[in-house]
């Protein structure tokens, strides 16, 4: 619980650093607003996101900051010297901006605060120059660490929920890799049967050559099959099982599904009967199908594995953890990449549209720090437009420059917050769902290190990022 105590006095208010160059008329007139305020461990003295109605000069104890990182209370600083301060920092820019608490505030032993209205702190700050200096001088130094840890954080929040959905997009592949070889060792242990079969006098051995030259073409018939429609599947599947069971075949129905998918038709079963004769064709046709799942199996299992194949080849394209961090790079496989990476976060409503000018030259960029970009931008985009929309990436030239532009059709940004979204920490999302350093980063990255530009074009519907970035020179090319 908070405890009202005595006002300081003047003597007092001179010692903390904050108020040491005042005079003693201000220092006089900050007692007579201000009050000390007891905080035992524990508590908050004030919470991030409520309104910000005063100011906290820290006279004994120790304290530490924190802000909400996606949900996550995340330590950005903490101290127990006498003097810091925090709170109602931005009080003296009045209505600008929304006067909200921008982080909390929370006491680690019990700890005592001179505490001022805001009111009054935002007096003094615009008409005390001392007292401004220092306020501002602690407020650049502040948000600069600030924004090394909560961007630190955002970055391994990001991989956090990049490596989730590269997760969940291998382990698909994965699964039908192993239920396919679990499948296909069932499938070669009943053709070693059929083979000991042959072996011991209960099947003609004569026949042998027969069925492997029929197993052959079956082979070849499943390699070139198109896949059918589920009704056109369905409807063939009808029709052979009925043709297995005119003929004796027992259980054709559960046969005639892997035929099917095969490329296997009443026709050439027929062909098959030619050959080896009426009394021999169930066994044919077992020994067939045998060999049909089997291939059928083992592309299934290729498939799996070029897939996860070419997650890993994105997930390494996307981190660049194997390359120089300065290369050239063609920024469509970064783009790619991206999108691999992001695929669990794109809803079943969101169509994706890719309109690539593949004549673009090369460009000579921090790839994965670029990648970071084109990760920012996508996931603001999804943000904007919710369960359904288009996101629609670009490429083009603009003279020597390199442009993409990542669109969706969301409502737009606000006109009048427009000049601010990229600045450090300012979001329009509610408190605890955004850093405000998604766009702030993107910015440093491009205009920084790539000595590019990023510019924004948004009306209801239609919101554009649209990344300039320099051709890379012939002579980084040629060492390339």
């Amino acid at each position: 619980m908070t405890d009202h105590g005595p006002r300081l006095d003047v003597a007092e208010l001179r010692t903390l650093f904050l108020f040491e160059s005042l005079d003693a008329g201000q220092l006089a007139w900050l007692a007579e607003h201000g009050w000390v305020e007891h905080h035992a461990a524990g508590e908050f003295a004030y919470v991030e996101g409520e309104p910000a109605s005063c100011f906290f000069v820290l006279l004994h104890g120790s304290v530490a900051l924190s802000t909400r990182v996606q949900g996550d209370e995340v330590e950005i600083n903490r101290t127990e010297q006498r003097g810091a301060y925090g709170g109602a920092t931005h009080a003296y820019l009045g209505d600008r901006i929304p006067q909200v608490y921008r982080n909390s505030m929370r006491a680690l032993t019990d700890a005592e605060f001179f505490v001022l209205p805001a009111e009054t702190i935002a007096h003094a700050v615009r008409s005390w120059f001392p007292m401004a200096m220092h306020l501002l001088e602690g407020l650049f130094v502040g948000m600069r660490n600030t924004q090394t840890v909560v961007g630190e954080r955002e970055r391994l929040l990001a991989l956090g929920a990049l490596s989730a959905g590269l997760t969940h997009e291998l382990n698909n592949p994965a699964a039908a890799a192993v239920r396919a070889t679990s499948v296909l060792r069932d499938r070669v242990a009943g053709m070693r049967h059929k083979l000991a079969m042959i072996a011991d006098g209960r099947l003609d051995g004569r026949q042998l050559p027969t069925l492997v030259a029929l197993q052959e073409d079956a082979v070849k018939r499943a390699a070139d099959a198109t896949p059918l429609a589920p009704l056109a599947a369905s409807d063939a599947e009808d029709e052979l099982a009925d043709w297995l069971d005119e003929r004796g075949v027992v259980a054709g129905w559960d046969l005639a599904p892997t035929l099917v998918a095969g490329g296997a038709d009443p026709e050439w079963l027929a062909r098959v009967e030619a050959v080896v004769g009426t009394g021999y064709l169930e066994t044919a046709v077992r020994w067939l199908t045998y060999t049909i799942d089997t291939e059928l199996l083992m592309r299934e299992i290729d498939e799996a594995v070029g897939r996860i194949s070419g997650l890993v080849g994105a997930a390494k394209q996307y981190s660049q953890l194997d390359r120089a961090p300065y290369q050239v790079v063609d920024v469509h496989e970064l783009l790619d990449a991206t999108l691999v990476m992001v695929k669990a976060k794109i809803p079943a409503g969101v169509r994706v549209v890719k309109e690539y000018d593949r004549s673009l030259p090369p460009i000579a960029a921090y790839a994965a720090e670029l990648n970071q970009v084109w990760t920012n931008l996508i996931d603001n985009a999804l943000g904007a437009m919710g369960a359904t929309g288009t996101l629609a990436i670009r490429t083009g030239r603009d003279g020597n420059q390199v442009t993409v532009a990542i669109s969706d059709t969301g409502p737009g940004i606000p006109a009048e917050v427009r000049p601010r979204i990229f600045e450090p920490f300012f979001t329009t999302k509610p408190v605890g769902e955004g850093t405000g350093l998604g766009l702030d980063i993107s910015y440093r990255i491009v205009v920084n290190k790539h000595h590019g530009d990023i510019r924004v074009d948004s009306r209801p519907g239609a919101t554009t990022f649209r990344v300039l970035l320099p051709v890379a020179p012939e002579s980084v090319r040629a060492g390339s």
